[in-house]
């Protein structure tokens, strides 16, 4: 109920299924939306469960991790965000040769 009524008073329209439900299924439902037609329907007809899983992995792996560009990692990949996030800190840690 405290989102509701701090959505009343931001002013907002909530965007849910129920009084006092806070789950906004778009962002899930535009990722579903993807995953069908780039693995389900380009690589099917599938023979097994176990087939989509493995291409769901695949795909997650791939898209979700090392290709999707993100704007608040600095338009990076997460993979290559964190990457840069461990040589940051390894570089942070390392001796500095003075004595």
């Amino acid at each position: 109920m405290r989102y509701t009524d701090r959505l009343v008073d931001a002013g907002a329209a909530p965007s849910v299924g129920s009084v006092g439900d806070a789950y906004d299924n778009a962002l899930a439902e535009t990722i579903i939306g993807l995953y069908k037609t780039e693995v389900i329907r380009r690589r099917g007809p599938w023979r097994s469960f176990d087939d989509v899983e493995y291409a769901t992995l695949e795909w997650v792996a791939a898209w979700f991790n090392t290709q999707r560009l993100m704007a608040p990692l600095g338009y990076l990949p997460p993979v290559e965000f964190e990457e840069q996030y461990y040589r940051a800190q390894a570089a942070q840690t390392e001796p500095s040769g003075i004595n």
